[in-house]
């Protein structure tokens, strides 16, 4: 027995550090190709500092790209587009939803792994990305300034100011979250006067997970809930612990966490054999939603992570559900 948990261990051993070898290849041969950038004069650009550091970028850049598509639709809403950005890992994309809006802009791959040849021929002026990391950071930084931006799912505004704040569109912020602000009041006003005990859950699958889940009030979709004034099912509520809890396991036993008057089931690409799973079970035809025909289905595109396009579109899909729950 100690033998072969040797043998595993050594086999585990190995294929870990084939694994650190490769990736580190990767990241060198890149590095061969990327030439030190020229530093811009300290009157030609200005200072952001920001969780990596500091970077000095150009007054009005031109040539944005984007590791993430929740920057890209903070950009497109403030009337900039970038040149290029990554696709979700495993959520829809929201690029559809936006038409016209983002006709023209190279994808770079999934965020995980963006196409960094890809990134040095459209010679950027400047990167903005989530969670970067400082290895890549180094990397992206040779290419253009560089910029990480924090981002908590409840908190989106925050990102939404701070790349307001880099391109010098405060004040188009300031518009956008005024306007936001003013289409909350008036679904409020809605709920409050039609809708007031109604409850709501948001559920997400996944392609090939076993489980779904449900998104608590400290997730992007959820935040908007409690800011409108819809609760959550109680159950859900005693399940949520913690500010860094945007969501919570689900599994097919567990399914009467789910329940509510409406449940919006947000699907990523592929998830439909895991939804039917779900609605082929038993336990699925007992919920009182179901029963009700009050399911519906909307795309994680936008449903799941997201900026000031995704919340407004997510305002616009309650507003349709809701008056049709009550026309019912």
């Amino acid at each position: 027995m100690n033998y072969f948990l040797r043998r595993y261990n050594k086999l585990f051993i190995l294929i870990t550090l084939t694994l650190i070898f490769v990736q580190g290849c990767y990241i060198n041969s890149i590095k061969s190709m990327v030439l030190p950038t020229t530093e811009l004069a300290t009157t030609e650009c200005k200072i952001i500092k920001h969780t990596l550091g500091e970077s000095c970028i150009p007054f009005k850049p031109q040539r944005i790209v984007t590791l993430d598509e929740n920057i890209m639709e903070a950009l497109l809403a403030l009337d900039l587009k970038p040149i290029a950005t990554t696709q979700p890992n495993i959520a829809g994309s929201i690029i559809p939803k936006l038409g016209n809006k983002a006709e023209g802009i190279v994808s770079l791959g999934k965020e995980s792994q963006p196409n960094i040849e890809k990134i040095i021929q459209l010679k950027p002026d400047l990167i903005l990305g989530f969670f970067i990391g400082a290895e890549k950071y180094k990397l992206f930084s040779q290419i253009a300034p560089t910029i990480q931006l924090d981002y908590i799912q409840a908190d989106w505004k925050n990102s939404l100011l701070k790349i307001g704040e880099i391109t010098d569109r405060s004040e188009k912020v300031q518009e956008l979250l005024e306007q936001y602000q003013q289409r909350i009041q008036n679904l409020r006003a809605f709920i409050n006067k039609k809708l007031k005990r109604m409850t709501v859950s948001i559920s997400r699958f996944y392609a090939g997970n076993q489980v779904t889940e449900f998104r608590t009030k400290y997730s992007f979709p959820g935040s908007l809930l409690t800011e409108v004034g819809i609760s959550m099912p109680e159950m859900q509520k005693q399940l949520t612990t913690n500010e860094n809890q945007p969501l919570v396991s689900v599994s097919l036993e567990q399914l009467k966490l789910l329940d509510a008057d409406i449940l919006f089931v947000a699907l990523d690409p592929g998830a439909e054999t895991s939804f039917q799973k779900y609605q082929n079970s038993q336990l699925w035809q007992q919920l009182n939603v179901v029963k009700n025909n009050q399911v519906y289905t909307v795309d994680s595109g936008y449903w799941i992570f997201g900026n000031i396009l995704s919340a407004t579109a997510i305002l616009e899909d309650l507003l349709k559900y809701l008056t049709n729950n009550l026309n019912n």
